[in-house]
């Protein structure tokens, strides 16, 4: 197993919850935590527990941004007027990792932000390998034509596990999307329950 496949499971089990809905994460088979205690019996979180843990649920969810990446982006969520939950789910919803991902033009997020990185994407047609990029509503997203018959993106476009959200229109022929709008959290197709809420209070207390 590559390391970047046990660090995904890792996050899975410890939070106990099959984050991305995958068929194949460890969660399915066994329930338990990762590691030598990890069967021991869980004991009751705190209040700051329950707030760490969605922190962390969603931190993870977005291929396990750092602490310092994640803080950043809950910043400037702050920053901005409305909710500060819902303005940080529209925030990370709006990273090109993220989006290609829900275009379905790779399986996971970790594997959209390798193809990032190496170059396979447009964006508003001009090359853009930045994972962290900010796509604003309106922008076309593409694969480039020599990459659009890649085992892993003929292989994501396949996949039955996950559906193109409403706020992405994909035309996967042309291997090609558009962010229509930034999305609300109840817009956002977490196959698991994601708190913001309750990041918000972490943050305000930590």
């Amino acid at each position: 197993m590559t390391k970047r496949t046990a660090a995904k499971h890792k996050i899975d089990r410890r939070m106990g919850e099959n984050i991305w809905g995958r068929p194949k994460s460890p969660v399915n088979r066994r329930e338990y935590g990762p590691g030598q205690h990890g069967q021991r019996r869980k004991a009751k979180l705190s209040d700051f527990g329950i707030q760490l843990r969605a922190k962390q649920k969603l931190k993870g969810y977005y291929g396990d941004l750092t602490e310092k990446q994640f803080r950043r982006i809950f910043a400037e969520a702050e920053r901005l007027k409305g909710d500060t939950g819902e303005k940080l789910v529209g925030l990370l919803e709006r990273r090109l990792d993220a989006l290609i991902y829900r275009a379905k033009f790779v399986p996971t997020i970790f594997s959209a932000r390798q193809f990032i990185n190496h170059g396979h994407i447009l964006v508003n047609g001009k090359k853009v390998n930045i994972a962290s990029y900010r796509v604003n509503e309106g922008d076309k997203i593409e694969v480039k034509e020599r990459s659009k018959q890649i085992p892993l993106v003929l292989e994501a476009v396949a996949l039955a596990e996950r559906d193109v959200p409403e706020y992405v229109t994909v035309d996967h022929a042309k291997m090609s999307a558009q962010f229509v709008r930034i999305p609300a959290v109840s817009d956002v197709p977490y196959p698991v329950i994601m708190e913001p809420n309750l990041v918000v209070e972490f943050y305000a207390k930590n």
